[in-house]
């Protein structure tokens, strides 16, 4: 299958990293190199690196962004890994870092990956194919509580506690072992006048899961104060999030990084020295223009948030 990528805000990302050509980058999520084919194109003497934990992006990659520079590096990682990921190639500091969070493209319409609801196949969902929880495990193997934990914070699904009965009930007889085993339990679930009213009422457990198996909050939360930490002064850090949970975390993080005191308000005089570490760029977060969701429907939950460091 071809690794059909279209890159979400290239041009608002591109001029937002604010490129040295001779500066060092890091694109923490590589994917199909969309983002790092412009990147690239704007170094001279400069470094990219492309990181990506899907063996099957960095492949892909790595033949795309070899015919434009040699002044690329490839390593295969979880995104939080940051700080071991720089140290690897005895780097200090960066001057700017992409992170454009969430599934790709590719990755839903690749039937063998089972990420997506529509298509038939094996649940698994896993970003990086080593790990050994899939989604598989989750559906069959997690408790009714922590489903229901899942699904609701996860998917934010109003329909969680009757979803979770149902699969609960099923997996009594048999495993649930495809996408549309799970499918067909959730279209039970939901009455069908609720389903005629929405979207497809898979799309929030799929999300869930997904969520679950890549610890995709977590790591978002873990690895913002490592990159402020490791930019040059006035690096940048470009986020891109594809739902209301990612970006809360990024805005807060940016927030948290922005403050200067921290004391308690009771206090007269500032004793903690708390120092702001970066500048927020984006008061509100940069959306695609009309133009750009016409050409590509996915990208219309996507944000971008940027800071500098201070």
């Amino acid at each position: 299958m071809e690794f059909k990528h279209i890159p979400v805000m290239l041009n608002e990302v591109i001029e937002n990293l604010n490129i040295n050509p001779c500066g060092i980058y890091v694109d923490l999520t590589v994917g199909g190199a969309g983002h790092s084919c412009e990147i690239l194109k704007r170094l001279t003497t400069g470094k990219l690196i492309c990181v990506d934990q899907d063996i099957e992006a960095l492949e892909v990659s790595k033949e795309r962004l070899l015919k434009i520079s040699k002044n690329v590096s490839f390593y295969k990682s979880n995104f939080e890994n940051f700080n071991d990921i720089l140290d690897y190639f005895d780097i200090d500091k960066v001057d700017g870092v992409l992170l454009d969070i969430g599934v790709s493209s590719y990755q839903i319409d690749n039937k063998d990956r089972g990420f997506s609801y529509m298509l038939d196949a094996k649940l698994d969902m896993r970003m990086d194919k080593s790990i050994k929880k899939s989604a598989f495990d989750v559906v069959n193997y997690y408790d009714k509580k922590d489903l229901e934990y899942i699904f609701y914070t996860y998917g934010e699904e109003k329909w969680t506690k009757r979803i979770v009965e149902f699969i609960v009930d099923y997996r009594k007889k048999a495993p649930i072992e495809t996408t549309f085993d799970l499918v067909n339990i959730i279209e039970k679930a939901i009455p069908k006048a609720v389903r005629a009213k929405g979207g497809n009422p898979s799309k929030r457990v799929f999300q869930a899961i997904r969520i679950e198996v890549n610890r995709e909050l977590y790591v978002i939360k873990k690895v913002i104060p490592d990159i402020v930490n490791r930019l040059n002064k006035d690096g940048r850090l470009c986020v891109i999030t594809f739902h209301s949970l990612e970006d809360r975390i990024v805005k807060d993080s940016f927030k948290e990084l922005a403050r200067g005191c921290i004391c308690p308000k009771e206090l007269c005089i500032c004793v903690c020295n708390n120092k702001p570490k970066i500048k927020i760029l984006t008061k509100k977060p940069i959306v695609p223009s009309e133009s750009e969701l016409k050409n590509n429907s996915r990208s219309k939950s996507s944000k971008l948030r940027v800071c500098a460091k201070i």
